[in-house]
């Protein structure tokens, strides 16, 4: 075979390069010519890749000057006085990449990417072309830069380390460091992040621009990717690993629930110390090294656009203003004193000279989570965040009872782009409707300034969460209605102190508005006719098609939940309906409207109570919700609806369903085909599914996370077959349930779980049922026992040893597990919510001073005066100023005062809740302690 060749008119030699696939054998065939195909770099532009690559031998005539010129390798090969015409030139590669390397040099542009940069790159290092070598590494250097959609996915990155880590001297390694760092969040997400290299995952966790939204995040990501790894590695590489978390924001309840993990579990001990000195002493800069400051750090990078603090119980405005200081802790004399200063004196923060530095913004961030940081002043955070956070549109911060309704414009004026805000704090139990008030009064309250209506600027809000806030008054939607102009969505669950009048006045004003969330308030008829209303006010806007009818902008509600309001005029609400041709989402639990109000419903969520139901499923194709447990008249059984159900077979896809009367096993059967995608159940009195029903249930909905069933008749096999096949089970619930159960029912493993709720269920538990619990249930946050008369004071001990991480506990008619006092529960140091009643008259009269002390996450207590220990059965109410982020108590007692409550643990069923004569309810907002004493037990 010739070599060298010369095209016709050409003063530059031409070089034939014969390329075969470099996993051939080594000894060429001397018959390649039978399958062999010649093309010239001459023609590069018109290389047809698909139909050359179809052959096993190609030949290349390349221009010899450029490929020495342009290639080391053949540099050496066909450089000096090189000149033998039968020197054959047999390249072994792969043969497209060694096409696209020959293309490019030739002047055809390189296609990088995510799957060619490799192969490009090997190449191109392998035959010394140090142009596409260039090349590759642009690409890869705009893919570290670029933010938005990783251009290099997950496997190519782990390929490219892997080669990289192979070489001397090369910057690979780092790159993809960087690149991991920079991409932590999307790279969690793909399947081959447990494939990732220790080497490779802890240099990433350890680069400055390491980019999660929250420690509890990147804590998460480590433990799946220790456990998918456990058998690779010691367990010096996983401590190292866990030692990159700064386990002083993780948020309590996460950071005590992983003092199992034996790995973690000094780290976790080590978060709750934190917060203990953090309560009890102010927090300065002396005791600390820079190290350890660095540990209190939000990590906070150009490419941060999430931050998630919440429930973060040691975050304070200190540690929020250090995270935005500069990188470097060494702080210079004069400044550290006013840092200290704002360590101590919260005031001091706006004083804080901000213009020192011009890198203290992050202007990719757009959402930030302070929701349940007792220590951490909402007023105050702000000066921070709208300094260091400009492009702010969303913000989170649920409990945080100081805030007032003129934080709220000092909020919308300090960050104009602030679009979302969720204020929700824990609505009251005290709901006038649902209760009968015997007394009720109201401590000092602040006095309001009327400064809350200087801020008159339209604001950019179009979505505002006000739940629970009872608080809020007429005015303070009026001062709201003033500079929400742009408001579409807004939730006043539960603010008994507004009117009808002020809600109908922000509807009338807040032109956008079409989702409304008022359950539980006076909504009613002005509200209604607001709603209705086509005055003046909508004739400048177009109206919009639907049907193919015009329908005028004043109809264009989406979402009305108004369960538990009273106060609707059935004439007026009917016309509303009859005109909400958009509307979707209808929630009107406990009211008085009939079924002829609701023929126009044409939604895809559906709460109400009563016998239309059979009508508006056959007319919702979209329906994804359907709640009608509490519903006497529905017609589940009737010949009628069938043709109706099957209707809904045809064209629905339920998430959610909450039922009760007249829902059977053969009701589940007809709803088959559209539970698939179920992910929530609740079957209450009047439904029952049958062992059968229950045994189909798993496989009928694979795909359930919450299990609710109440009066249903339930075996040991039942419930074994719904935890094993139930995968994504994350809360299960069994309330007086019949049937022969037993703790047989409960030994299967089930590590996803999160919530159990068993009442009246299980007389037969004792501590070493409980004890196995523990360990089948591990990851438990939320645990209600009512009923379990075995259990004794070691069971507190079981409980906070097995579950730690425990948020919210109801304890019930459960033996004598406060007999001696409530001692152990204390361990689990992130509980929100505590009810105990019934369980024994051990429980000292200070207990709830006591419980706000060593739980600092502590909102809510329910307490019985039965179970107090002292004699004249009574419970110290802590001061205002030393109730730390405790905003409910309730103190029920029985009939009789001066006796306690018989309570046989041989026939707990015969008890029932007509036993409580009455409930003390304590309730702390912004203004003031409102004290009820209430009729029913709440």
């Amino acid at each position: 075979m010739a070599s060298l060749v010369q095209e016709d008119g050409s003063d530059d030699v031409m070089v034939v390069l014969t390329c075969i696939d470099r996993n051939e054998q080594d000894d060429f065939s001397h018959n390649q010519d039978e399958d062999a195909v010649m093309i010239s770099t001459v023609d590069v532009y018109n290389w047809n890749f698909p139909s050359i690559l179809k052959h096993t031998t190609i030949k290349v005539k390349a221009q010899r000057n450029r490929l020495i010129e342009h290639s080391s390798y053949f540099h050496g090969l066909l450089g000096g006085n090189f000149g033998n015409p039968d020197l054959e030139i047999l390249v072994q590669w792969n043969q497209p990449t060694f096409l696209s390397l020959l293309a490019s040099l030739f002047g055809s542009p390189v296609d990088v990417t995510s799957e060619s940069f490799l192969s490009l790159f090997e190449g191109a290092l392998y035959f010394g072309m140090e142009m596409i070598i260039s090349k590759c590494m642009m690409w890869l250097t705009k893919a570290i830069s670029v933010n938005g959609v990783p251009l290099l996915q997950l496997n190519d990155l782990l390929s490219i380390w892997e080669f990289g880590s192979e070489l001397v001297n090369n910057y690979l390694p780092e790159l993809c460091t960087t690149y991991l760092a920079k991409n932590f969040i999307w790279a969690m997400s793909c399947s081959s992040f447990v494939d990732v290299p220790y080497d490779l995952l802890l240099s990433s966790t350890k680069h400055p621009n390491l980019t999660v939204d929250s420690e509890m995040q990147l804590c998460d990501a480590l433990l799946i990717w220790i456990s998918a790894n456990k058998e690779q590695y010691t367990e010096d590489c996983y401590i190292n690993l866990l030692k990159q978390i700064r386990v002083t924001l993780l948020p309590l309840w996460f950071a005590s629930g992983k003092k199992t993990y034996q790995s973690l579990s000094m780290c976790c001990n080590e978060s709750y110390s934190g917060v203990i000195t953090l309560l009890k002493q102010p927090f300065t800069m002396d005791p600390l090294q820079d190290n350890e400051l660095l540990n209190l750090r939000i990590r906070l990078t150009e490419l941060t656009q999430r931050v998630d603090v919440s429930c973060c119980t040691q975050m304070n405005p200190a540690i929020l203003l250090l995270s935005v200081l500069p990188f470097s802790l060494n702080l210079e004399p004069q400044l550290r004193i006013k840092f200290e200063k704002s360590l101590i004196n919260h005031e001091t923060i706006n004083a804080f000279p901000w213009t020192k530095w011009s890198n203290l913004t992050f202007e990719a961030v757009y959402e930030i989570n302070l929701s349940n940081c007792p220590m951490l002043p909402l007023k105050v955070a702000i000066e921070i965040i709208s300094y260091s956070f400009p492009s702010l549109r969303k913000l989170k911060a649920a409990n945080h009872l100081s805030f007032k309704t003129l934080d709220v414009m000092q909020l919308v004026k300090k960050c104009p782009l602030l679009c979302d805000i969720d204020l929700t704090v824990d609505v009251s139990p005290v709901i006038p409707t649902q209760v009968s008030i015997l007394s009720s009064f109201l401590s000092t309250s602040i006095l309001r300034s009327s400064s809350i209506y200087w801020h008159n600027n339209p604001s950019n809000i179009t979505k505002l969460i006000l739940e629970g806030r009872n608080d809020i008054q007429d005015f303070d939607l009026r001062a709201i209605s003033n500079i929400c102009v742009s408001i579409s969505y807004i939730s006043l669950r539960g603010c008994t102190s507004v009117s009808d009048v002020g809600i109908s006045a922000l509807i009338s004003k807040c032109l956008k508005l079409n989702s409304i969330v008022a359950c539980d308030t006076s909504f009613g008829q002005n509200s209604v006719l607001a709603l209705c209303s086509l005055n003046a006010s909508y004739d400048h806007h177009p109206s919009v098609k639907h049907s193919g009818r015009n329908i005028p902008h004043g109809c264009n509600l989406q979402m009305l939940h108004i369960g538990g309001c009273k106060g609707i005029n059935l004439s007026c609400f009917s016309k509303l309906m009859s005109q909400a041709y958009m509307l979707k989402n209808l929630c009107l639990r406990d009211t008085e409207v009939v079924d002829d109000v609701l023929f126009n419903f044409l939604g895809s969520s559906l709460e109400v109570s009563s016998a239309v139901l059979a009508h508006i499923i056959g007319r919702n194709p979209g329906l994804k919700c359907l709640k009608t447990r509490g519903c006497n008249n529905n017609k589940f059984l009737h010949h009628e609806s069938k043709n109706l159900f099957f209707e809904v077979v045809r064209s629905c896809k339920l998430e959610e369903i909450s039922v009760g009367w007249g829902f059977s096993y053969l009701s589940l059967q007809n709803l088959k085909p559209s539970l698939s995608s179920l992910k929530e159940i609740e079957v209450g009195l009047g439904g029952s599914l049958g062992q059968d029903g229950l045994k189909w249930l798993p496989v009928i909905s694979p795909l359930l996370e919450s299990v609710v069933l109440y009066f249903q008749v339930i075996s040991d096999d039942i419930i074994i077959n719904m935890l094993e096949s139930l995968k994504h089970l994350k809360s299960f619930s069994l309330c007086h349930c019949l049937g022969e159960i037993s703790s047989l029912g409960f030994k299967v493993r089930m590590p996803n779980l999160r919530k159990m709720r068993l009442e009246r269920v299980a007389p037969w538990m004792n501590n070493v049922d409980l004890v196995n619990l523990t360990h089948n249930c591990a990851n438990l946050i939320e645990l209600s026992l009512l009923g379990c008369p075995l259990l004794n004071s070691e069971s507190q001990k079981i409980i906070s040893s097995g579950w730690p991480g425990l948020i919210s506990i109801h304890l019930e008619e459960c033996g004598e597990i406060t007999k001696n006092g409530v001692v152990s529960l204390f361990d689990c140091c992130a509980l929100e919510d505590i009810l105990l009643r019934h369980n024994g008259s051990g429980i000292q009269k200070g207990f709830i001073h006591e419980a706000v002390t060593k739980l600092p996450m502590l909102r809510k207590i329910s307490l019985d005066v039965c179970d107090a220990k002292d004699r004249d059965k009574d419970f110290d109410i802590p001061e205002v100023d030393n109730r730390h982020f405790l905003s409910h108590v309730k103190i029920a007692r029985c009939k009789s005062h001066t006796h306690r409550c018989i309570f046989d643990p041989q026939h707990v069923r015969a008890s029932t809740v007509s036993i409580h004569r009455e409930t003390l309810v304590l309730v702390w907002d912004s203004k003031h302690l409102t004290t009820t004493l209430v009729k029913e037990r709440v």
